[in-house]
């Protein structure tokens, strides 16, 4: 089977580079921006004339899309998350090849749920702000587009590679700094939210295993439990060995074995919370509870309902959260 990988370089795509070129079956040929794709295309530029002839040189099976921008503005949010994939729908509608295309969304393009519900693929979408409203626009057309496609909508990925800009990230580069300079007292803020958080590595599973089904549609990627993060936040603290007290700047101590204690040399973080690519603004609606400062949109309560996974792709997490939490601090703890 012949794949073509678009965002072969990405946190995501990496992952699925690697998991695809462990299977023997597979032919990877990586398309991107960069240098050490094998070949380099920009969909946010390029014409799906030029990347159907491509398509019609290669002739793959299967078309995986792991490329977008994670930050930025409307428009460029606009040209790299929605007017790329329109290129590669219209590029597989013009070509002869009649590849599958497995389209990685997120579960930013549902926005804000109920606390204690699961969000199951037939939600209706509320994104809050351009990230989000970007990432469904890329969804619908490629529902849209009559190809045989399917859209793995991906909670909040998390594991070894997690950027240090996202929250798990920053959390745990806050903890390193702290260990490293002695603080007894690490400052955070945002540890209220509660998010869905899937390996990294548990995703590219999926994405595989979506490449090879004949799923279509919308299917939610997820651990189907929410976590909140000062949850998260007691683990990697245990992880990673540190003592110290960790307060909220935005709520109430943590109880429990990182306890609340007030010293002179504390080290400040705020927070970002939800999925790792976004940064994005939300407006709540009358129908959700209010939402800031949720920079991803996606309020106090995200949980993926992932039976459609289950029963579809024959997909189930095997990664635990304290084991992704362990692999994003060894790599902060290594890092200079």
């Amino acid at each position: 089977m012949r794949v073509l990988l678009i965002g072969a370089n990405g946190y995501i795509g990496r992952f699925v580079a690697d998991r695809l070129l462990a299977d023997p079956a597979v032919q990877l040929t990586a398309l991107g921006r960069g240098d050490d794709a094998d070949v380099r295309f920009d969909l946010a530029t390029g014409s799906p004339g030029a990347l159907t002839r491509f398509l019609d040189a290669v002739h793959p099976g299967v078309v995986i899309n792991c490329a977008g921008a994670t930050r930025g503005g409307a428009r460029e949010l606009t040209r790299h998350n929605t007017v790329a994939v329109a290129t590669i729908c219209e590029a597989l509608r013009r070509s002869g090849c009649g590849a599958r295309l497995v389209q990685i969304g997120c579960g930013s393009e549902y926005g804000p749920s109920q606390p204690g519900s699961s969000t199951a693929e037939d939600a209706v979408p509320r994104p809050g702000g351009p990230y989000g409203v970007s990432k469904l626009a890329a969804t619908e057309l490629v529902l849209g587009s009559g190809l045989d496609a399917v859209v793995l909508r991906v909670f909040s990925p998390v594991g070894p590679g997690t950027p240090a800009g996202s929250p798990l990230g920053r959390l745990a580069e806050a903890m390193r700094r702290a260990m490293q300079s002695g603080d007894g007292e690490l400052k955070l803020g945002g540890l209220g939210a509660q998010r869905d958080f899937v390996d990294v590595r548990d995703v590219a599973r999926a994405v595989h295993a979506a490449s090879l089904s004949a799923a279509q549609g919308v299917i939610n990627i997820g651990s189907g439990r929410a976590v909140r993060l000062r949850d998260a936040a007691g683990i990697l603290a245990r992880v990673a060995g540190y003592g110290g007290a960790l307060n909220e700047l935005d709520g109430l101590p943590h109880p429990g074995p990182v306890h609340a204690a007030h010293t002179a040399h504390a080290t400040h973080l705020r927070a970002t919370i939800g999925h790792p690519r976004a940064e994005t603004d939300h407006h709540p609606t009358a129908a959700s509870p209010a939402v800031f400062p949720y920079p991803d949109g996606c309020g106090a309560w995200q949980q993926a309902d992932v039976r459609t996974a289950r029963d579809r792709l024959g997909w189930r997490p095997r990664i635990n959260l304290e084991e992704s939490l362990a692999d994003i601090w060894m790599e902060a703890a290594c890092r200079i």
